[in-house]
């Protein structure tokens, strides 16, 4: 066991910055900022500080602590934030759930506007309404607002090169700008209407319809009065679920928090034009209110992340002491933020139903991570899940496909795909594994808690050998999964394999357990034969292209950035291969005849 930790105040700075704390094993215990890392480090080693039980439980584990230097405050908050997220210490408020929820844009720069559902908020001029932390109900929403505000639903990409209308038009759901002659008054004046909509404004704009409505029908247009009469109802069932809990058109979220038995929880409320529209809860094992603040503060700077939609008001249960939340948010968002305590009678009572919401909250045991630490009988639970499958065809195009889990639910971002050019025309599925795990360790963190082999016990022993170096310190938990006899994948009797045993682990046959390993396998299965697949299609497709009069390499990738497909390519009209970067008017006629003959050949 390592010797205890001597901390001594001279050897380290008084300038702002990030400190790491670790333990004798490397790994990374906590992480702070501090605007002098003197004295911040300081006040951890001081008896009469009045630590709370988790600070003396971190300082009874620290044997190490490294340092990196900021020029700003400000720059170390944001270090620390990505440190956290990156390493996830043990001791830090760990945001577990910090996907992006799926909001409303309404895109008002395009000429012919579209709504649709994206997780990521811009400064781009559109229109956000959000966020839903139901997919599923915001889905629900957008269909039932896409039956009776015909707008399109197409991409830029699509809209350009469309020929003719798609089925959102023969169902009466599109009114097909992209090739028809549509009034753009019209059409803004129904994108107007979504808008009201989105926007808070449901009132006014059920008002507004049924005076078309009536103006409709006293002059017969009852077709036309019927279509004003379906959106009323649109309008009415979209907003009967929201609850007008303020008279304000203001957008804000509020934090509250509350202490019971298990720890601490965090209500936050989702409020939009003054009304309810949605509300989350967060949990923390072990925390207690004296902490609060430390909570809140590491919950926003985690929650409120570049891309996220943030409310111009941040209601929380503290007297905010630092602007600097504030400056991070507004360079996130682009607009202004304000973190403030409740300021009236109305913001106290939102607090209070956050206080409740928090006080739900609880501690989630029997989740399928902590099942599979304890069927799998792993060190810890598997936060991060890794999952390798090595794959080619017919001995060629050797890749290895890398899929994450995190939390039992699927990272799509972090996952990879690994070529290995010096194993081309081999079907060696143990020598990618063992180079996907070399290069894997190479990449460095964040680090697995398990990672799962498509394969059984030779493809287990392939990477345990080449991680054999790191397996000595209890790095990485390994696990392989292998089908049954009859080789169906996902079927009841596939085996799980673990290395230092040989037999498969005691894993029931249609347990969740097992059920959530076959779907990670699946997902890694389908990625990596995805991306092959592919990468063969488009390299036939590219010499198809190239073998064309006056496309080479450079014109064949020119064509691919700007057209999804070469049945799109096949389809562009004259105009829009002119308008493609870096060619002149001759060299595009040229290029649309070769494309136009190509297409002739196909259908001849």
């Amino acid at each position: 066991m390592s010797e205890k930790f001597k901390f001594l105040a001279s050897s380290y700075p008084e300038s702002p910055g990030v400190y790491l704390m670790k333990n004798g094993q490397g790994h990374i215990l906590y992480v702070g900022k501090a605007k002098s890392l003197r004295k911040r480090l300081s006040s951890y080693f001081q008896r009469s500080a009045g630590h709370t039980p988790k600070t003396v439980a971190l300082v009874s584990h620290i044997r190490q602590i490294d340092i990196l230097l900021t020029s700003t405050e400000k720059e170390a908050l944001l270090l620390e934030s990505g440190l956290i997220k990156k390493h996830r210490p043990r001791y830090n408020i760990v945001l577990k759930d910090d996907k992006q929820y799926v909001l409303f844009k309404l895109d008002k720069q395009a000429e012919y506007p579209r709504l649709y559902i994206t997780r990521k908020a811009a400064r781009d001029g559109s229109v956000y309404f959000g966020p839903f932390t139901s997919a599923a109900a915001a889905r629900t929403v957008w269909k039932l607002l896409g039956k009776v505000f015909p707008l399109r639903k197409c991409t830029d990409s699509t809209f350009k090169n469309r020929v003719r209308p798609c089925l959102y038009h023969d169902i009466h759901q599109c009114w097909a700008p992209c090739v028809k002659d549509v009034d753009s008054t019209l059409y803004n004046d129904m994108v107007h209407r979504v808008e009201m909509l989105l926007s808070g404004r449901s009132g006014e704009l059920v008002e507004s319809l049924r005076r078309k409505m009536k103006a409709a029908s006293n002059e017969m247009a009852f077709e036309q009065a019927a279509e004003f009469r379906d959106q009323i109802r649109a309008v009415q069932k979209t907003v009967e679920g929201q609850v007008a809990v303020i008279h304000d058109n203001r957008d804000r979220d509020v934090i509250g928090l509350a202490e019971n038995e298990q720890g601490l929880g965090l209500g936050l409320l989702f409020i939009r034009q003054g009304r309810l529209l949605d509300e989350k809860q967060f949990f923390w094992p072990g925390l207690t209110l004296d902490e609060g603040v430390e909570v809140v503060e590491s919950f926003i700077v985690q929650f409120y992340g570049p891309g996220r939609f943030i409310p111009s008001l941040i209601i929380v249960p503290f007297e905010p002491e630092e602007s600097l939340l504030t400056e991070v948010l507004v360079d996130r968002g682009g607009q202004s933020v304000r973190i403030a305590s409740p300021q009236n009678t109305r913001e106290k009572k939102l607090l209070g139903l956050a206080k409740s919401v928090a006080g739900q909250a609880r501690e989630r045991k029997d989740t399928i991570t902590t099942r599979l630490q304890r069927v799998l009988r792993l060190r810890e639970e598997p936060a991060r899940i890794e999952c390798v499958d090595a794959s080619h065809l017919g001995g060629t195009n050797m890749r290895v496909g890398q899929v994450v889990f995190e939390e039992g639910r699927r990272n799509k971002e972090a996952s990879r795909l690994y070529s290995f050019p010096e194993l081309e025309d081999t079907s060696d599925d143990y020598a990618a594994l063992a180079a996907w795990a070399r290069r894997r360790m190479e990449s460095g963190p964040p680090w697995p808690d398990l990672v799962l082999i498509d394969g059984g016990r030779g493809q287990l022993s392939a990477v345990e050998n080449a991680l054999s170096e790191c397996l000595d310190d209890g790095c990485w938990e390994l696990a392989a999964i292998a089908k049954g006899e009859s080789r169906r994948a996902g079927e009841l009797g596939d085996f799980i394999f673990r290395p230092g045993r040989k037999n498969p682990m005691p894993v029931k046959p249609g347990s969740a357990e097992l059920l959530f390993l076959q779907k990670v396998r699946d997902t890694a299965h389908r990625f990596v034969l995805g991306r092959q697949r592919r990468a063969r299609k488009k390299a036939v497709l590219s010499s198809e292209l190239t073998a064309l009069p006056g496309i080479g390499p450079k014109t064949a990738r020119i064509l691919w950035d700007a057209f999804e497909s070469l049945d799109v390519m096949l389809e562009a009209d004259q105009q829009a291969i002119n308008a493609l970067p870096t060619l002149g008017a001759k060299r595009a006629a040229k290029i649309f005849d070769a494309l136009q003959a190509l297409k002739a050949s196909r259908t001849a």
